[in-house]
């Protein structure tokens, strides 16, 4: 089964302070495994349905090669991504491209949900799509979908 995870926080669980705008606002580390046959390239969205104007995006990879197996902690932001990790990057709702890390206001903890998508061909999207622009545009070519969701909460003020 094509699954997404982290080494730094499991399936449900809180994720670390540096991994949001309270740390580091560093990307968390991620890892998948059991990539659906036929996958050529692989997207990746991070966003927060609880935020409360609506889903809150903090993440859009997209133009990864199915070759890899995970992404290390704290990729750069730079729309076009061409280290060890060759790829582009979308348009967060912060917004910038690369990873913006949890940031809710204070109460209730959020759920922010990694979704990895297998798809069968590659993108012709340019750096810096929204990430309505990246699920029209794969929407025909997925043939995986995997998901992996932290948790994040500030406390109330006074508390």
């Amino acid at each position: 089964m094509f699954r997404i995870y982290s080494p730094a926080f499991s399936d449900s669980g809180p994720i670390p302070r540096a991994h949001t705008c309270d740390g580091a606002n560093l990307s968390p580390p991620l890892a998948w495994s059991e990539i659906p046959e036929g996958t050529t390239e692989l997207a990746l969205v991070a966003d927060d349905p609880d935020a409360p104007e609506g889903t809150f995006v903090h993440w859009v990879l997209y133009g990864l090669p199915a070759t890899i197996s995970g992404l290390p902690a704290g990729m750069p932001r730079d729309p076009e991504l061409k280290g060890k990790v060759t790829g582009r990057q979308g348009m967060n709702d912060f917004p910038r491209t690369g990873y913006g890390g949890p940031c809710p206001p204070p109460g209730p903890a959020h759920r922010y949900f990694f979704t990895l998508y297998a798809l069968n061909q590659p993108l012709k999207l340019p750096a810096g799509a929204t990430k309505s622009v990246l699920l029209d545009a794969i929407k025909k070519i997925t043939v995986g979908e995997a998901k992996l969701m932290g948790k994040y909460g500030r406390a109330e003020k006074g508390r």
